[in-house]
This record gives C-alpha cells, structure tokens and sequence, in this order.
C-alpha cells in the first residue's frame, strides 16, 4: 500500500509548511538526511496550550502529539520531495510542557510515535528521547523534531 493510500484510509490531509515563528528554517538536509525544526501541537489552526499534570491529561496530549506528527509528515513531504520517498525515521525528539510530578512524557509521545509506524510501518519505527519541560514557546504542551533518511 503507497503512502499516500495509508494517509487517505487514516483521514490525513497533509498541512502546508508552517512559516517559522523565529530565525529558523522548518528543515534542512545534508546528504540523505532530513532535519525538521521542532513543530509544536496545534489544535483548530490555533496553538494548543497546557501543561501536563495540571491543565492536560495523558490521553490528550497524546492526541496532541499525534497532531504534531501529522504537521512533521506535511513539512517531511515538502523536505523530502514526497513521502515515498523516506527511507526511515530515524529519530523523534519529543519535548512535553509538563508539571515537575508528570513521569508520562513517553505515554504522550507515543502519539506521534504510533502514526508513523502507521504510516511508514516498520520504516517509521525510530529511536527516540522524551523529555517534561517547564515551558514551551507560545504555551504549546508538545514540541516534536525529527531526524529522517530519504533517497
């Protein structure tokens, strides 16, 4: 099954690049490698704020992440000259805007995690870091980068 046909069964449209809120770019490749900027969560085109542990419960930020990750597929997309392209993700870095007593930062990004293996099936199964934060820019309760290989 293409990739293409994976998103459409799973009701993904793939967003625009998001235009950088700073000096940066939203990727850069070197070789066969793809680095995407951190995307942080978005909910009804608007930042989706909360902490963990306080504000948000695992569940949503899960969804939160999930979110984040559809937003990396759209900007990989555009880095990579199309989805089919990628050979694998290689690696996730996941930063959760959580209460100093949240220990679930894993649980939340297993929402991005999990659509990429659903994506990418194997290809998209990555090592990863997950880290609770005392804050993230705008507010947002999940910032996600990623490291990709493409052809």
């Amino acid at each position: 099954m293409s990739i293409e046909q994976r998103l459409k069964d799973l009701g993904i449209t793939l967003p625009p690049v998001a235009i950088p809120a700073a000096a940066y770019v939203p990727f850069v490749r070197t070789g066969n490698l793809v680095f995407l900027s951190g995307h942080i969560a978005k909910k009804d085109g608007q930042v989706w704020t909360g902490q963990l542990g306080k504000t948000m419960t695992t569940a949503e930020g899960k969804q939160a992440a999930r979110h984040v990750a559809i937003d990396l597929l759209g900007t990989l997309h555009v880095a990579a000259g199309g989805l089919d392209k990628v050979v694998r993700i290689v690696k996730v870095m996941s930063l959760v805007n959580s209460s100093p007593d949240f220990t679930e930062h894993h649980l939340v990004t297993n929402g991005c995690s999990e659509l990429f293996s659903e994506v990418f099936g194997e290809a998209g199964v990555h090592a990863r870091s997950a880290f609770g934060v005392a804050q993230i820019p705008l507010g947002a309760c999940v910032e996600i980068e990623l490291i990709a290989e493409v052809h």
